[in-house]
């Protein structure tokens, strides 16, 4: 059995805490469950600044600076989409770490090189490199979007 996202969840506050940073966090499939998670933990303004729930992709381009371009030429479930959401995360608040995630949950909106079930992630802290990475979970969207949550919270522990 994993880890809940709930136990990550506090694992982060704790380290966030510690090391006296914010957190932001730019959604798009998993449509703000990062941060429910995270803001479920009593005092979490101390460490959590922000997420953004960018579901549309004008949405990306206008809340995190997503360029057009990438997303005509990529897709929005894809690496470099993830790398600017997570870098337009970081420079649209004050937070010193960030994440971002955008995939396909499903039932519909798969095709055979991105299937229901491909999320692309991406994680940075001020400064330093923009992290990312491609997860292909089953199951039906409910469970597409937990194991999503769960992967970008280890994420976030990762960097601490």
């Amino acid at each position: 059995m994993s880890e809940s996202p709930e136990k990550i969840a506090q694992q982060i506050a704790d380290g966030l805490l510690e090391a006296g940073l914010m957190l932001a966090t730019a959604e798009s499939c998993t449509g703000g469950w990062v941060a429910k998670v995270l803001t479920d933990i009593a005092g979490s303004s101390e460490w959590f600044d922000r997420g953004f729930v960018t579901y549309s992709n004008t949405a990306k381009q206008e809340m995190l600076g997503v360029r057009e371009q990438t997303l005509s030429e990529q897709g929005a479930v894809s690496e470099a989409v993830v790398k600017e959401m997570v870098v337009g995360a970081l420079a649209s608040s004050g937070a010193s770490l960030a994440l971002s995630v955008s995939g396909i949950a499903g039932p519909g909106g798969g095709s055979l090189e991105k299937p229901v079930g491909t999320v692309w992630f991406a994680w940075q802290r001020t400064g330093g490199p923009v992290q990312a990475a491609c997860h292909h979970f089953s199951g039906d969207r409910d469970s597409v979007r937990r194991q999503a949550v769960i992967v970008a919270l280890k994420g976030v522990l990762a960097l601490l």
